[in-house]
């Protein structure tokens, strides 16, 4: 008895519902009642569909004719008749996968020794009566057949025992429904049920119409052969009642029984060496094996383990699937094999039927089992010891450790696979979807079960590639928890790793935690100090963390951690469903917490003073991708207070490296939150709309730059006074803005105002006090007026050296501007060896492709060409417009300055 091959029969015209039982993959055996309407005027098909245990989804309908008998028989007179085969004729009919063909049965004339013996018999069949949520649900039927009595006139009389009789429906029969269900003895097949004993008996007595009887009507052989099944009749031999109940060791499998699920993906790319390196490790020459394939969930392991079960199942006696995700399914899956090795259902518990299972496979040897998706060592550690030394074990899991042997470590696919596995399922192979779907596969970081669902759902829907994607950015929480049709709704992307978390959260809740914050920062390189403030001691946390890579949630490298972008993409969406079954690790409020920690983390580690603060530009250089990243990840809608702070301390840092278009972007959105958030004419708005301001003014966007300096001093006169220093700041920029302009006539009575005020509100040595005497000098310079430019630029740098040291960039660029302030005046016998030495200080402090040390040397070419010295000036701007082109951009000022100079000398030495 196979359950899989049960099927519900309906037909619609009569109105009629009963079982029945596939033969072969199309052919269906029932009793002819239940579809004498089927030939009718009606024209209406008959129905069938599977059997679905219990939990499962329903099955689909799917519609079948009837291939025998040719002419209706007449039941009435002759019971002997009412049987009848179906074919299945619904194209999208998918037959129950890898399943033996049926052995045909019939019961024996009794003989000397054998009078009054039983011969046990099982059916299962959809009594009308048994419903479960509105479903008719199936109905084990377990008895026996009375050797003597049992085929009195030629039809089968099966006796219940202990099985509970179904409620009364109205029907005739409180059985109505379970005809047409497969009588079995032991693996055989011997007769299909038909009617009660008597129309309204209490159901202690079925009747069953015989094999032998109908292999002797006409053309039902003939059927059955020309189905791909020869009907050959064998003696039943074990009879119930002979007090001998078999035990592991007396019992064998049938060559080749197996129960493995059939192949999940149509399309299995880039795990030829995987595979190769499986089959390897199981063929070795001991007798027991247990080897493991664990990786990150959805990276293919049961794909895998599937298709070496299915290329190698005829090596082994027995191929037995457990799904080891509980101890529960262990149990059940166990226990299944004992019934599939009895033939039917021993009538024991679970439990009991599982230790049986243990105990044949302890006693039989050239099987395989796999345990699928174990989630730890410890939950499969006693049934390995229990088979330690029989047979071979292949194991699928999530965690890394802990294994009997090294465990086969399953990694992403090659780009090159992720291309080939997504072109295979779309079809899409013009060089427009090519090119898309070689980004889409960056996206979902190369992960097999995410490349399947979004090739089925692109060929499904009949989108392009590009559609796809622009769906995954758009509606990331949709895309994640959909499937396609026919996939199973419990594999998506997101689903998959709840299971994990939940794991997780169980034994170390705080790996959950570092792992929510970790997916608001770049995939790759998360230093392993910037999340250590979330335990509340390293032991903790460093058991947290391996915990994560155990799991394959996280990949640990020295001081740093990564993550995959698509476990990062899940972890930050919330959960958009409001059903009991949403995922708690999605909820909008935990999401919200962990984005708010993760930036509060970020900002605590990033270096105070970007712009000027060398030492820590390293650590900026470090944490730059995940601040970007974060802020990429996060909707300005959603920025908060910290999230403005970081924005204006990121773009401060670009601002000073030259990414001034990035800087600008993230400058505008921290104007907009503040305005959101605090209001026009609070300081950090002020400050905000300075920064932008700033920004423009360093892009060369005086138009955009000077307007916005221009509301902003006002905004600060009004709001926080003459002296404040921020008034001070921004009285400075706009002056700065002006001198940009050309407009000395504005910018040097500002600038001389604004120095003022800082001696006497700052003090004489502060360095905004310096930068202020320094933007004087610089204004008295493009003015023309030397005899006040040189000795505030040479009071400014020696200042400077005194109170910031030599080093400091307002420092460098303070000798910068004296000896400009030198060349101007034609003294390039003093400019020139300044040029140079605060070249070659910029190069060390700041390094080579910094925009100050960029300026430097347009600034020492210029001296050169001042000297007529082309052979040094022409080389030098050169170098430096190659330079600046490579780090700072086309359209960079510094970029179109170093150009603008090259060119001049070049026409005009030609």
């Amino acid at each position: 008895m196979d359950v899989r091959r049960v099927m519900e029969v309906w037909d619609p015209a009569g109105g009629i519902a009963g079982t029945g039982y596939l033969v072969t993959d199309r052919l269906l055996l029932t009793a002819y009642h239940n579809i004498q309407h089927a030939e009718s005027s009606s024209g209406r098909p008959v129905e069938v569909r599977q059997l679905a245990r219990h939990g499962e989804q329903e099955c689909a309908w799917a519609s079948a004719e009837v291939l025998w008998p040719d002419q209706p028989p007449d039941i009435d007179q002759d019971p002997h008749t009412d049987a009848a085969l179906l074919l299945i004729t619904d194209p999208t009919w998918q037959p129950p996968a890898s399943v033996k063909p049926v052995q045909w049965g019939r019961v024996p004339v009794p003989s000397e020794g054998t009078a009054g013996a039983r011969v046990a018999c099982v059916a299962v069949g959809f009594p009308e009566a048994e419903q479960r949520d509105g479903e008719r649900d199936t109905k084990e039927i377990r008895g026996h057949i009375e050797t003597l009595t049992g085929l009195k006139s030629g039809l089968i009389t099966a006796h219940l025992d202990d099985v509970a009789t179904p409620g009364k429906t109205g029907a005739a029969s409180s059985w109505s429904g379970a005809s047409g269900a497969a009588l079995f003895c032991g693996n055989l097949l011997t007769g299909i049920l038909t009617t009660d004993r008597t129309g309204n008996y209490s159901g202690d007595q079925l009747i069953a119409v015989p094999l032998t009887t109908l292999a002797a009507r006409p053309c039902f052989t003939t059927t059955i052969k020309a189905a791909g099944n020869l009907l050959t009749l064998q003696d039943i031999t074990i009879p119930a009642g002979s007090n001998h109940s078999p035990g592991p060791y007396d019992m064998d499998a049938p060559a080749g029984l197996h129960n493995l699920p059939g192949l999940p993906a149509e399309v299995f790319v880039g795990r030829k060496g995987a595979l190769a390196a499986l089959a390897a490790a199981m063929e070795q020459g001991s007798k027991a094996i247990t080897q493991t394939v664990q990786g990150l969930g959805g990276v293919g392991k049961t794909t895998l383990a599937l298709h070496y079960a299915h290329t190698h199942r005829e090596s082994y006696q027995l191929v037995w699937w457990i799904h080891a995700d509980t101890p529960d399914q262990i149990l059940a899956d166990l226990a299944d094999l004992t019934t599939r090795l009895h033939g039917a259902a021993t009538g024991r518990t679970a439990a009991e039927d599982a230790d049986w299972a243990i105990g044949w496979l302890q006693t039989h040897p050239g099987w395989l089992v796999v345990l699928d998706n174990a989630e730890h060592p410890n939950s499969v550690r006693q049934l390995l010891g229990q088979l330690h030394h029989f047979g071979r074990h292949l194991i699928t899991s999530r965690f890394a450790h802990g294994w009997p042997t090294t465990p086969l470590a399953l990694p992403l696919l090659t780009p090159s696979a992720s291309i080939d596995l997504l072109t295979q399922l779309t079809r899409l192979a013009d060089p427009d979807n090519q090119h898309h779907a070689r980004l889409l596969a960056e996206e979902l970081g190369h992960l097999p079960l995410a490349l399947e669902q979004a090739g089925a759902f692109i060929a499904e829907s009949h989108i392009p590639v590009s559609e796809y994607r622009d769906l995954l950015r758009q509606y990331p929480a949709q895309t994640t928890n959909t499937t396609p049709a026919g996939g199973d709704p419990q594999r998506t992307m997101a689903r998959i790793w709840r299971i994990t978390l939940d794991a997780l959260h169980r034994d170390t809740p705080l790996a959950v935690d570092i792992l929510r914050a970790a997916a608001w920062y770049a995939p790759t390189a998360i230093p392993r100090a910037l999340l250590a403030p979330l335990a509340e001691d390293p032991v903790s946390y460093t058991g947290a963390l391996g915990q994560l890579a155990a799991y394959n949630m996280i990949a640990l490298d020295a001081g740093t951690l990564s993550i995959h972008r698509l476990i990062q993409t899940v972890a930050r969406t919330p959960d958009p469903t409001t059903t009991d079954d949403a995922d708690p690790h999605r909820a909008y409020d935990i999401i919200t917490a962990a984005r708010q920690q993760a930036t509060t983390l970020l900002r605590t580690a990033l270096p105070d003073q970007p712009r000027t603060n060398v030492a820590g530009w390293f650590t900026w250089r470090i944490l730059i991708p995940h601040a970007e990243a974060l802020l990429a990840a996060t909707g300005p809608d959603h920025d908060t207070k910290d999230t403005d702070l970081l924005l204006t301390d990121t773009a401060i840092y670009l601002q000073g490296q030259g990414q001034i278009a990035q800087a600008i972007t993230y400058q505008k959105r921290s104007l907009d939150a503040s305005i959101r958030l605090h209001g026009p004419d609070h300081p950090s708005t002020l400050t905000s709309r300075n920064n932008l301001a700033y920004a423009y003014e360093e892009a060369g966007d005086l138009g955009r730059a000077i307007p916005l300096h221009e509301q902003t001093l006002t905004g600060s006169v009004r709001a926080l006074g003459e002296d404040h220093p921020d008034t001070l700041t921004s009285r400075n920029n706009l002056a700065g803005a002006y001198e940009s302009a050309g407009d000395l006539g504005r910018a040097i009575p500002l600038y001389e105002q604004n120095f003022t005020d800082r001696v006497r509100v700052l003090g004489e040595d502060h360095p905004d006090t310096l930068a202020s005497r320094n933007n004087l000098a610089y204004a008295y310079r493009a003015a023309g007026d030397l005899s006040r430019a040189i000795p505030l630029c040479e009071q400014t740098l020696t200042d400077s050296v005194r109170v910031l040291g030599e080093d400091h960039p307002n420092t460098l660029a303070s000798r910068n501007n004296l000896a400009g302030a030198y060349e101007t005046a034609g003294d390039l016998d003093q400019a020139i060896p300044l040029y140079e030495q605060t070249l070659t200080d910029f190069v060390r402090v700041l390094g080579e492709d910094h925009p100050n040390t960029l300026a430097s040397r347009n600034n020492l070419a210029h001296a050169y060409e001042t000297a007529g010295d082309l052979d040094q000036a022409i080389p030098l701007y050169e170098q430096t417009l190659t330079d600046s082109i490579r780090a700072l951009g086309e359209d960079h000022p510094t970029t179109r300055t170093v150009r603008a100079n090259l060119a001049y000398v070049k026409s005009t030495n030609t």
